[in-house]
């Protein structure tokens, strides 16, 4: 069975999307820490990050990279913080957080709740920013 990220990759389920190669792809989280907050994913279904080869690994810590810098680009923040949790899907993905204090990476503390025009706008300005 396909799991939920495999299913958004494969169109089956909207997202807004932010970056896609042929091996990754990269959306904005639907539950979002702040705003900017995206997830990247490989295509391949790997349920644990470092199960992924060594190639594959590497290739997409530059794809999170190429995508972070985007997101520096356009939302205010110090850092983009990366996070690696992937235990509420099993498909591998990397968290990347716009933070501007340590505390904002705090998967407990109480999510946001953005509009639809919210996201879409989030979307347009890191997109716009490749």
């Amino acid at each position: 069975m396909a799991t939920i990220f495999s299913r958004i990759i494969q169109g089956e389920i909207p997202c807004y999307k932010i970056a896609e190669n042929d091996r990754f792809f990269a959306f904005l989280d639907i539950n979002p820490l702040s705003e900017g907050h995206t997830l990247v994913v490989p295509k391949q279904e790997k349920d644990y990050l470092f199960d992924l080869d060594d190639e594959d690994l590497g290739a997409m810590m530059v794809f999170a990279k190429t995508v972070a810098k985007a997101i520096e680009k356009a939302i205010p923040c110090k850092r983009i913080a990366v996070a690696v949790i992937g235990l509420e899907v099993p498909h591998a993905h990397i968290h990347l957080v716009p933070i501007r204090c340590e505390g904002d990476l705090d998967f407990k503390k109480e999510h946001l709740k953005l509009s639809t025009e919210e996201f879409q706008e989030i979307q347009r300005k890191i997109t716009s920013a490749f």
